[in-house]
């Protein structure tokens, strides 16, 4: 039998009332009692990392994780990390760049609903994720929940209660998990040799603009931050009101030696600069990266790996437009 290790950091999944609201208060072993028939399909070990709401989720954790995986690497044949649904698809694509190229699965899981409750998908996600952490066939980073399971670098929570919280964004599927089979859609293998990166900078920052927003926020990140994601309308541009604030703004920032890279607020299909005069005289006059197909949680986590691991604008410009876990559609 396979062994697995399953690293719990909290979230509903380990959650009990309060009067205050829930709270993850049930620790590993606890969680593992709840689903004895996982004992049929490996013998799993497990770690209480930390056991935290996932919006008290921060890149140091990240790197707690990581650092857990890599000095644990030899002696298991996959991961489980129980792990809360708000930043879970941060937290994949930040494992995603963090551990690259992994010939074994590092899974992330959760619940809606806590696990001691009666109506709960707890217990199915858990068991699902042990599952297809035995199939020989897993690798790499992935999401595994209501029987999806999706590219760690894909997905995003859609739905803030139901149990099919997640989706693959602008990629289908890994595979699915119906009565206890892993059924594959793609034929999806590491495609170099296994990488562990612990260091991140983590000075990065999302607007989000709105019709009518002052130019003026730009400069006041500039002490703060290191990269600046603008999430913009459409397929991507910026606005040119009266003035052309944003122009110069955005002169100001990439004039100090900041990263800029444009998305766009949609949730799928990605992002296309040159398609309208908004987009295209911004690309034209500035040398900056475009998210094009990958999702705001791949884009954030990607930049604060690069950052981390790269001082010139060069290699983070190749790496930024280099696939790593399936995150962009090669250029």
């Amino acid at each position: 039998m396979k062994n697995i290790l399953l690293i719990a950091t909290g979230g509903t999944i380990a959650s009990r009332g309060t009067d205050s609201g829930l709270t993850p208060q049930l620790r590993s072993r606890e969680i593992l009692e709840y689903v004895p028939s996982v004992a049929s399909l490996c013998h799993v070990s497990h770690i209480q990392l930390f056991n935290l709401d996932s919006t008290n989720i921060l890149p140091v954790h990240w790197e707690a994780m990581v650092k857990t995986i890599q000095e644990n690497y030899d002696k298991y044949d996959g991961f489980v990390i129980l792990h809360g649904t708000d930043t879970m698809a941060y937290t994949s694509a930040a494992l995603s760049y963090m551990i690259q190229n992994s010939p074994k699965p590092v899974v992330l899981t959760g619940a809606q609903r806590p696990i001691d409750k009666e109506i709960t998908d707890a217990k199915m996600n858990l068991y699902d994720s042990i599952l297809y952490a035995c199939d020989d066939a897993s690798h790499d980073v992935v999401i595994v929940f209501q029987g999806q399971v999706i590219a760690g670098t894909r997905a995003r929570k859609i739905r803030s209660k139901s149990f099919n919280a997640f989706s693959s964004i602008n990629f289908p599927d890994v595979a699915v998990i119906r009565n206890s089979r892993v059924i594959r859609y793609l034929d999806w293998k590491p495609s170099g040799e296994l990488k562990f990166y612990t260091k991140l900078d983590p000075r990065v920052f999302t607007l989000k603009l709105i019709p009518g927003m002052d130019a003026g926020v730009i400069r006041y990140l500039m002490p703060h931050y290191d990269a600046l994601i603008i999430e913009s309308f459409g397929v991507g541009g910026i606005p040119c009101y009266e003035g052309d604030t944003y122009m110069k703004a955005i002169e100001d920032w990439v004039g100090a030696g900041k990263l800029l890279v444009m998305t766009t607020q949609v949730p799928n299909e990605g992002s296309d600069m040159i398609i309208y005069n908004v987009g295209s005289r911004i690309k034209e006059r500035f040398d900056l990266l475009e998210a094009y197909d990958m999702t705001p949680e791949a884009t954030v986590t990607k930049l604060m790996w690069l950052l981390g691991t790269y001082s010139d604008y060069e290699s983070i410009k190749k790496g930024f437009y280099t696939q790593i876990n399936s995150d962009i559609m090669p250029m």
